[in-house]
């Protein structure tokens, strides 16, 4: 069912969920839609495209849509692209980092059918019209992939994470985290595993703080709604231990 996550009455921001069909990870999915202009946040992989595109025509016609956001280059994130290609004229937006590695998702035999329709995002982030309004792809590299960007939307003031603050849990977006310390659990082990180093989430988090966000969404489980909670979560990520900081010579041993 899909999510409304914010409405102005020309600027809507929406979510998917539990669109993902057998034993993959599940993951939301994000449109954000100004006036006739539309895109869509990591879309997923072949196991959410049929539900991604019914679900999408409550609010556009999916092959009008004008962009695809890959936040970088997981399965999770784009496996769908061929579907995606051959179904609508969206533009590709990417880091450049990955512009030569997603055309390996299109079979040789449909040739170069993404062509000009990349938009490469430098490492410093970019400005992307959309309708009437400005999207802000902003750096997130390690975070967990080297490549990595997240879409911060100012006329909702919602941060679109992707994997920064993801939760294991059974709730989505519609439930925004309300006891900060209790969900610490279902995210522990995940940021551990999948951010890179103290480090990066430091330079992360003096980012987000100049940034005039009333909401974190991840692209799995719960978001962070208002001030109080998002700071909370903030002075988490900034003092975690994870990643590089926590590989010791017993990691790197031949089996």
């Amino acid at each position: 069912m899909p999510i409304e996550l914010f409405n102005n009455g020309t600027h809507k921001c929406i979510a998917f969920t539990d669109l993902v069909a057998g034993h993959g990870v599940q993951s939301n999915q994000f449109l954000i839609v100004d006036g006739d202009h539309s895109i869509v946040l990591d879309p997923g992989g072949h196991l959410s495209f049929s539900a991604l595109t019914i679900a999408l025509r409550e609010f556009v016609e999916p092959k009008n849509l004008t962009y695809l956001f890959a936040s970088h280059q997981d399965p999770d994130i784009i496996a769908s692209l061929e579907s995606w290609v051959t179904r609508t004229d969206a533009q590709v937006v990417c880091s450049s980092l990955w512009v030569r590695f997603l055309p390996h998702l299109i079979p040789n035999y449909m040739g170069d059918k993404l062509g000009d329709r990349f938009i490469s995002i430098a490492d410093k982030g970019m400005n992307l019209m959309l309708g009437d309004s400005i999207l802000k792809a902003i750096p997130a590299h390690f975070l967990h992939s080297v490549g990595n960007f997240q879409m911060y939307d100012p006329t909702s003031k919602i941060l679109f994470s992707g994997d920064m603050g993801a939760s294991i849990v059974d709730e989505g977006p519609e439930n925004p985290v309300t006891d900060f310390e209790a969900h610490i659990p279902s995210m522990l082990g995940f940021h551990k595993r999948y951010m890179v180093n103290n480090k990066v989430c430091q330079l992360w988090v003096n980012m987000v703080r100049q940034m005039d966000i009333e909401m974190i969404v991840p692209q799995h489980g719960q978001p962070f709604k208002g001030k109080e909670i998002i700071s909370k979560f903030l002075d988490w990520i900034a003092q975690l231990q994870c990643g590089t900081d926590l590989m010791t010579e017993n990691d790197y041993k031949v089996p």
